[in-house]
């Protein structure tokens, strides 16, 4: 037979609690590259040369580098200086960074489309740094990016099965090892892969409802 559901529906507990791992690594790298991504894209627009230049060249470095690059660095050389993090969260770090990077960009775009006109009267009202992008840029500027936000979400979430590198046991590895135990692949890839794609339809749908919500609160 090539599709056996008794042989499915067996080692679907498995493949359940292996995708929990996966959404972990996707949600807690996620939110890595959100913070660390607008952290990214205040200093690298910032007129002052000695903190921008150094921010974009880091920027562009990661961009520029594989993931999987990044990974084995992370978990293979920090040991050799005494910085040790177990597995998982090594590869949220990664997938955190890296990811970071690419928010950083779509960040900085919607700060730039804010007009320059509510920067300077903000200063005009000596408002503090913190108290204008609190309080007039960062509402402007995240409703636009939310789109562009959440497609690096899902490519996150497809990024994983690269974590197996470093011995993290997510979807796609635990799919390959049942695969490996019964010489049956046929099953547990393509319930991995429907579990993908159902997630990613979740979100994106999931993604397009915020992005509605919030426009509709905060944009004329």
């Amino acid at each position: 037979m090539i599709w056996d559901w008794s042989y499915a529906i067996a080692i679907m507990p498995r493949l359940a609690e292996a995708s929990l791992v996966t959404l972990a690594a996707t949600v807690c790298g996620f939110a890595v590259a959100a913070a660390l991504g607008l952290v990214l894209a205040i200093l690298g627009s910032q007129r002052n040369k000695l903190i921008s230049i150094p921010v974009m060249s880091f920027i562009e470095f990661i961009r520029s580098t594989p993931l999987l690059i990044q990974l084995f660095a992370l978990y293979y050389f920090l040991p050799l200086w005494g910085v040790t993090m177990p597995a998982f969260m090594c590869g949220v770090t990664a997938l955190g960074v890296h990811y970071a990077t690419y928010c950083a960009e779509v960040y900085r775009a919607g700060l730039e489309n804010v007009p320059r006109g509510q920067w300077e009267a903000a200063r005009a009202l000596n408002m503090s740094p913190v108290t204008t992008y609190v309080r007039i840029v960062l509402p402007q500027a995240i409703p636009p990016v939310i789109l562009p936000l959440g497609n690096y979400l899902v490519a996150m979430f497809k990024e994983t099965p690269v974590l197996l590198a470093i011995t993290v046991i997510e979807l796609v590895a635990t799919a390959r090892i049942i695969g490996n135990d019964t010489f049956r692949y046929t099953e547990p890839i393509t319930l991995a892969g429907a579990a993908f794609l159902i997630f990613s339809i979740i979100t994106a749908t999931a993604v397009r409802w915020l992005d509605r919500r919030v426009k509709a609160r905060w944009l004329p």
